[in-house]
C-alpha cells in the first residue's frame, strides 16, 4: 500500500500557511495533540481525514478527543499519544509511534517501529525550531520521512471563511498587547492564562519575553516568536 501521512502537533491555535501547504496532498494527517481551538481541525479536515489526540492544553472544546490512538491506517499500525512518558512500554507491534509535547523534533527507529515526535509548527517557543513531518508510504522503498522545517519570522497565518480567524496576526497582536497590560498590573502567568483564555506555555513566552527585552512592542514579540 502506498500514500503520505502528515503528522504535526502542538499547533497551539496558530495554523500557518506554510504548513497549509506542505500538508496537501496528504491522504492523511495525523495530530499530536495542543490544538487549542477546534478551527484548527476544521482547517486540516479540509484537505485529508485527520486522526488526533488531546493535549494537556486542549480544555474543555476538547473534551471528546482521545487521549490515546491505537489505529490502522494505510497498511500501518498506529500508537498515538500527546506525551511520550505516556506511551505504552511495549511497542513492538506497532509500526508508527506519534507523540508531541516537548517541541522538539523526534525521529527514532527502534526495530521494527518508527517513533516520530514532530515538534511544534504553532508559536515559536522562544529559539525552537518550526517543524512538522511528512512520511511516504511506498510499496517499493517502504517508509520515507520528511522532516519539514519553516522559516520563521512569519507574517502570515491561515485565513478561514468569514475572514481571518482567531488565530490570524491581528488578533495574536491584542493578546500579546493584553498580556503585556496584565503583566504592569503584577499578575502571574497562571492568572494571565487564566484570564486570557491562553495556554500556560504561550503566556509565560509573551511574559518572558515582555520581561526580558525593556521596551519591547507587541509587533517586535511577534516577530521573536516567528508570527
Amino acid at each position: 500500500m502506498s500514500g503520505k501521512i502528515g503528522i504535526l502537533s502542538d499547533t497551539h491555535g496558530l495554523l500557518r500557511d506554510e504548513v497549509i501547504r506542505v500538508l496537501e496532498g496528504c491522504d492523511v494527517i495525523l495530530h499530536g495533540g495542543d490544538i487549542n481551538r477546534q478551527e484548527i481541525l476544521d482547517e486540516l479536515e479540509k484537505i485529508a481525514p485527520v486522526y488526533v489526540v488531546r493535549g494537556n492544553n486542549d480544555k474543555e472544546w476538547a473534551e471528546r478527543l482521545p487521549m490515546f490512538l491505537d489505529i490502522e491506517i494505510l497498511g500501518l499500525h498506529i500508537c498515538m499519544t500527546h506525551k511520550k512518558k505516556d506511551l505504552p512500554k511495549d511497542l513492538e507491534s506497532y509500526d508508527l509511534v506519534v507523540c508531541g509535547h516537548s517541541h522538539k523534533y523526534e525521529q527514532k527507529q527502534t526495530g521494527s517501529t518508527l517513533l516520530i515526535n514532530p515538534g511544534s509548527c504553532g508559536p515559536r517557543r522562544f529559539n525552537q525550531d518550526i517543524t512538522l513531518a511528512i512520511l511516504t508510504i511506498s510499496e517499493d522503498s517502504g517508509l520515507k520521512v520528511e522532516r519539514i522545517d519553516i522559516p520563521h519570522p512569519q507574517e502570515n497565518v491561515k485565513k478561514v471563511s468569514g475572514g481571518m480567524s482567531k488565530v490570524a496576526s491581528v488578533d495574536m497582536k491584542k493578546t500579546v498587547s493584553r498580556v503585556m497590560k496584565e503583566v504592569e498590573r503584577g499578575k502571574s502567568v497562571p492568572e494571565i492564562a487564566s484570564r486570557l483564555g491562553l495556554d500556560e506555555e504561550l503566556a509565560e513566552q509573551i511574559c518572558r519575553l515582555y520581561l526580558t527585552h525593556p521596551g519591547v512592542t507587541a509587533d517586535q514579540i511577534l516577530t521573536k516568536m516567528g508570527l
